[in-house]
């Protein structure tokens, strides 16, 4: 992580050196050497075979709806300015799936996908930067505020990540950069804590039937490759057993601390 001072200077305030650092970033970005070799918003036969289908044509937002907020460039969509989130409306997502898709974010920034209705979210971050990646159950790859990853998988900020959601029946699983990090059943009574953290800040792992929704947090962010395939019940997940990272004392009571001034905020809007 680059420094955020400089010999003979005093503390710059972290606001400002998150807007450098983004401005860096969105200059190396722009680098062709970031560019992957085979095009990310193209089938391969396998995936053809698979039943994968395309979100993304790499030219326009053809099926997404947006505020004129977002655009398309060298292949991949990105938030350009304020105004809301970029959803796909072609067609709901099935209740059993898998999602790919590719993700980058400059210094400091925050997104997510929204795949299921309410607080379904794999969390896209900076997680050196960003406050959120503190704890590891908002850091990225996390089920947002529920199940944190078993390590940090992600590539240095600027750089492409792959991304793969995979759902079926009551099993939720985060793949990041080929490394399966989030895997459990929220069914399973280890798990409870979790789904009721979830179920205090507004989710409900039940639910169904949601548009897939990128999430406009105020950050620059890139998304490309994203392809979508129903799962049947003969198809198999993974169910290697995945670990969540161990959450510090420190870190618990300040999530704590965050999800009460959620409920307090909630109550007030009543």
């Amino acid at each position: 992580m680059i420094s955020s001072r400089r010999p003979g200077t005093g503390k710059c305030p972290r606001r400002i050196m998150r807007r450098v650092f983004q401005a860096v970033t969105l200059l190396l970005v722009s680098c062709p050497s970031a560019a992957w070799a085979d095009d990310p918003n193209a089938l391969t036969e396998k995936e053809r075979k698979a039943g994968f289908k395309l979100l993304f044509n790499g030219r326009n937002l053809e099926g997404w709806q947006q505020k004129g907020n977002w655009t398309v460039k060298d292949g991949a969509m990105s938030r350009a300015s304020g105004g809301g989130n970029l959803v796909y409306q072609a067609s709901k997502i099935p209740d059993d799936f898998e999602l790919r898709f590719q993700w980058r974010v400059a210094a400091g920034s925050n997104s997510g996908v929204y795949y299921r209705p309410g607080q379904y979210e794999y969390q896209i971050l900076d997680n050196q930067l960003h406050v959120d990646g503190k704890n590891p159950r908002t850091s990225a790859a996390s089920v947002y505020f529920c199940m944190a990853p078993s390590r940090d998988a992600t590539n240095p900020v600027g750089e492409w990540n792959s991304g793969r959601i995979a759902c079926q029946g009551t099993v939720i699983q985060h793949w990041l950069n080929g490394q399966k990090v989030v895997g459990f059943d929220y069914t399973d009574s280890r798990w409870a804590s979790n789904v009721e953290l979830l179920r205090k800040r507004g989710g409900n792992l039940p639910d169904r039937g949601a548009f897939l929704n990128l999430q406009d947090h105020g950050d620059p962010v890139w998304y490309r490759g994203f392809k979508l395939r129903e799962l049947a019940a003969r198809d198999m997940l993974d169910r290697t057993p995945v670990r969540p990272a161990q959450i510090s004392d420190e870190v618990l009571k300040l999530e704590a601390q965050k999800l009460e001034r959620i409920l307090k905020s909630r109550k007030q809007k009543r």
